[in-house]
């Protein structure tokens, strides 16, 4: 393994850990703690969520840490099993591990500096990429990569190895500067491709499996002025022309495609290229935060509830998102993820699930995932394809080589019986992925099986090796490496 970095120099050492929490951990190793610690107590146990309402994990404790120093000392004085979270949009325990601590990184969301010359960032990990956009704008710069959506923390994202629409770029990943770290003995590194590199590696789309991501270091991008223009591609037709008249126009700057319920036969292909000479439609530089969005979630009950609801959305809705327009990149980036969210989750709930196939594969996989969809009456809304170059970043890739990724935005009931039937079909998909020689994205319910797992993600072995270096105690743990790793 590669020599860690030393502690910083205005940074005390480790403390020598009490002999109750040296017990613990020994315990947590062998196996022989209790399902419930002696330090949680069930009457009081805080929950941890997230945004589809399914699958909270209860917690011995929540912390807000505001500094790097709060972190070491939390991880420190905490004798189990640690997660950290941001924003809670992952979906199936991603940022909790029941019984443990959750360390809920959104307090944690300072600038540390900006030099607008060098087009770089350094921030606390629980900035979200719209606080971001209030320091970038002033100046002119936008973020180089991130979400369709602002509200994500920046750690999280980088902890997930997030993507979005930003042509020939790929995850996030791919403009992470530096990451300062923080080790399960309370340890601060600074890790870089060249520096503590396969930490870097390991913590950038890693879940958390390795340390607390507690600064985040950026690459950024101009912000300009961009036009939307929209096009329907025959679905075989597609792969070849985004990589004709997208990827290789050095002016396309966002793309995405959109597949529409109930036969996602025809992509409605969305791109975004800067220009200089078309006058603003749009003259806001973001999108004001906290606006209201009743008309957005009555045409989602419509489009998931009322008979004709494709229909409807073909005819009125589509066509006013295929209208020209003129804006600023930072206000496209800054779109408020509240435009999605329905009017309750009581009875039903909207998620999210992605699988990545390549470019050869992209046709005959969507025909069959459409087929598959509506052999198990899945409740699909919308599927949106975007495509990453290669992941030469992450050590847990989901682009071991490039990709065209599928973005199912789906209804579901919240009763158990419609979790099981979502669980089959799920299941039916990352099979469906996996002989198509692809993958399947992991912020999502934890549906797939271990050997599912294991054949998307073989990089795992090497994951685990370092982490059983790093972390020997197991201390940082969640739902989805509790099951998996």
């Amino acid at each position: 393994m590669e020599k860690l970095g030393d502690t910083p120099s205005n940074q005390a050492p480790a403390d020598c850990p009490s002999r109750r929490t040296v017990l613990a951990r020994s315990l947590l190793v062998a196996g022989m703690l209790p399902a419930q610690p002696l330090w949680a107590t069930s009457a009081s146990m805080p929950i941890v969520g997230n945004v589809t309402g399914l699958y909270s994990v209860e917690v011995a404790r929540i912390e807000q840490p505001k500094t790097t120093l709060d972190v070491i000392e939390q991880i420190r004085r905490f004798p189990g099993r640690i997660a950290v979270g941001g924003g809670r949009y992952s979906m199936g325990g991603q940022v909790a591990v029941r019984h443990g601590l959750h360390l809920d990184m959104r307090q944690f969301n300072q600038l540390v500096w900006l030099r607008s010359s060098a087009r770089a960032v350094r921030v606390q990990a629980g900035m979200t990429w719209r606080d971001l956009q209030e320091h970038l704008d002033p100046h002119d710069l936008a973020v180089r990569v991130m979400q369709s959506f602002a509200n994500f923390t920046i750690g999280g994202s980088v902890s997930v190895n997030a993507h979005g629409r930003y042509v020939g770029l790929g995850p996030v990943g791919h403009t992470v500067r530096a990451l300062q770290l923080v080790l399960a003995d309370g340890s601060v590194i600074e890790a870089t491709p060249e520096q503590n590199g396969l930490l870097f590696r390991a913590a950038i789309g890693g879940y958390g499996a390795v340390g607390v991501i507690t600064e985040v270091e950026l690459e950024l991008a101009k912000n300009e002025p961009i036009a939307r223009s929209v096009v329907r591609i025959p679905l075989d037709e597609y792969t070849q022309w985004f990589r004709s008249q997208v990827l290789s126009d050095p002016d396309a700057i966002l793309h995405n495609a959109d597949l529409l319920a109930p036969d996602f036969s025809q992509p409605i292909a969305t791109t975004w290229r800067r220009t200089s000479g078309k006058p603003l439609t749009v003259t806001q530089r973001l999108v004001p935060r906290r606006q209201s969005y009743t008309r957005e979630q009555n045409v989602i009950w419509a489009v998931a509830e009322l008979p004709g609801g494709d229909r409807l959305r073909r005819t009125w809705i589509q066509p006013e998102q295929e209208t020209a327009e003129v804006k600023w990149l930072n206000h496209e980036a800054s779109q408020d993820v509240a435009m999605l969210e329905p009017r309750t989750r009581a009875i039903s709930t909207y998620v999210l699930q992605e699988y990545f196939v390549p470019g050869e594969r992209l046709a005959v996989f969507t025909r069959s995932m459409a087929a598959l969809a509506r052999t198990h009456r899945a409740n699909l809304l919308n599927v949106s394809i975007r495509h990453s170059p290669a992941d030469t970043r992450s050590l847990l890739p989901w682009a071991p080589q490039e990709v065209f990724s599928l973005v199912l935005y789906y209804k579901q009931r919240t009763r158990d019986s419609a979790q099981a039937s979502v669980a089959r079909w799920t299941r039916a998909m990352i099979d469906l992925a996996l002989r198509h020689g692809g993958r399947y994205y992991l912020p999502y319910q934890l549906h797939a099986t271990r050997d599912q797992f294991q054949a998307a993600y073989p990089e795992a072995v090497e994951l685990r090796k370092l982490k059983s270096q790093v972390d020997p105690w197991g201390r940082f743990l969640n739902e989805l490496w509790r099951k998996y790793l």
